[in-house]
């Protein structure tokens, strides 16, 4: 009867489920990494560098073109603005910051923008072009027509321009690269 205890001992004795031959085993085989987890990771390196570097590369670009978005926004606003009102609208183009301009600020002006980290040429009606020295005043009238012109933005090796047609108000913008 003890021969069948025993027996019956070692039938019901739970048996482990890892013992240290196969823990040496198994850590022999997990010493690196694999190829696929290396590809892995260097793919995931990858997308994130096509991500991140150009656009910090590129943010004096990006920085120009919102500038120039704003300004032709904010013409925009003040063609609205005339029409609405019934009374001239200008806008002010600084190339100085405002607190240091001189003159008096207009009386119809809707808005002011500053554009002081390049320069600053304004071509008018009469195909007569000259560098602003701290301000130009855009006026727009009820009618829908304005005072017109091109003004030409030039930053580093970057021009862009904004038409305003003066019998429509209509505001265009174009790069040059």
């Amino acid at each position: 009867m003890v021969l069948m205890e025993r027996s019956v001992v070692r039938v019901m004795t739970p048996i482990l489920v890892s013992s240290r031959n196969i823990t040496k085993c198994s850590h022999f085989n997990n010493a690196g990494f694999t190829l696929l987890e290396i590809i892995l990771v260097l793919a995931i390196i990858g997308l994130a560098s096509v991500l991140i570097f150009p656009n910090v590369g590129n943010f004096e670009s990006r920085t120009f073109d919102s500038q120039i978005r704003q300004a032709a926004s904010l013409l925009n606003f003040a063609k609205r603005a005339a029409v609405v009102q019934g009374r001239s609208a200008s806008i002010e183009i600084y190339t100085v910051p405002i607190s240091q301009a001189s003159g008096p600020k207009s009386a119809n002006a809707v808005g002011y923008w500053e554009f002081s980290y390049g320069t600053l040429r304004y071509r008018d009606n009469t195909d007569v072009e000259t560098e602003v020295g701290e301000k130009i005043e855009i006026s727009f009238y009820p009618e829908g027509g304005s005072s017109g012109g091109t003004i030409f933005f030039n930053f580093e090796d970057r021009e862009a321009r904004i038409q305003i047609n003066p019998f429509s108000g209509q505001v265009e913008v174009e790069h040059e690269y």
